[in-house]
């Protein structure tokens, strides 16, 4: 059957992300922050099964949002 969505017992459920109507981690495509605070994701995790060079164009954003985010700054490509 393959990747269906994320594993929700334990971390998820323990958080409280929010999910969207696919089942989820519900973050925006922008800064890939969650609900939560200090809580970011990117790939399957937030898009569902995917190519795989969208996992790597999308780790690299979430790098680029966590860089700024912990520094105020980041000289990380987009």
């Amino acid at each position: 059957m393959g990747f269906v969505h994320p594993i929700y017992e334990g971390l998820l459920k323990e958080t409280g992300v929010d999910l969207n109507d696919r089942g989820n981690v519900h973050a925006n495509d922008i800064d890939y922050k969650t609900n939560i605070d200090n809580i970011f994701v990117a790939g399957d995790m937030r898009r569902g099964q995917s190519l795989v060079v969208w996992a790597i164009r999308e780790g690299r954003q979430v790098a680029h949002s966590v860089d700024k985010f912990l520094m105020g700054q980041t000289k990380l490509p987009r």
